[in-house]
This record gives C-alpha cells, structure tokens and sequence, in this order.
C-alpha cells in the first residue's frame, strides 16, 4: 500500500473530490458501501428496463414460480455475507422481487 494520497478518477467532478477529502475513513467506507449499492440498483434498474422493451416473447425458464412473471431476472443480492439468487421484475413504478435460492460457492 502506497503511502501517498490516491489519485481521483479524471472524470470525477471537483466538487465531489472536494467533499470527499474532508471526510473521515468511516464516512469514507460508508460512501463507498453506498456507492456500490446505488450502482448496482441502477444496473439493474436499467437491465430490467432493457428487458421489458424488449419486443421478443421468451420462453418461460422451468423453475419460474407462478407467482413470477416471465419478463423476471435472476439477481444475486448479498446479506450478512451470504449471497443470495433473487427474481425481479418491474410492476410500474416499482421493482419486485422473490427470492429463489443460496448461491452455491462450487459454481
């Protein structure tokens, strides 16, 4: 680990780096942790609206719950260190979701 500042990502606005830099390492690591979770929510986000525009009807996988429509993806979700297969999908507004399964460590 070097002993030097890290350098910021060029793209990253000024005032973001600004804000950063008078932070404590815990506010630091809980940004980060946030960061991450906000990424992958608008990853998915995004995935999801990908998959509803999408005009091409697919066939329904064989381990889809009734209760879970076809348009669903599978998302892994991490909680308490354990890491978890989910189904989601979009209802309007809101994103749902149904849990399917551990993710096992082997695959």
């Amino acid at each position: 680990m070097s002993y030097e500042p890290p350098n910021p990502p060029t793209d990253l606005p000024d005032s973001v780096v600004d804000t950063l830099d008078d932070y404590s390492p815990d506010l630091l690591r809980n940004v980060a942790s946030y960061a991450e979770e906000l990424a992958e929510y608008r990853e998915r986000e995004a995935r999801l609206d990908e998959k509803a525009n999408q005009s091409e009807v697919e066939e329904r996988p064989d381990d889809l719950p009734n209760d879970v429509p076809s348009k669903a993806t599978i998302t892994i979700k991490e909680i308490n260190s354990n890491r978890y297969y989910y189904w989601q999908w979009r209802e309007g507004d809101r994103v749902k979701s149904k849990y399917k399964g551990p993710v096992n460590s082997d695959e």
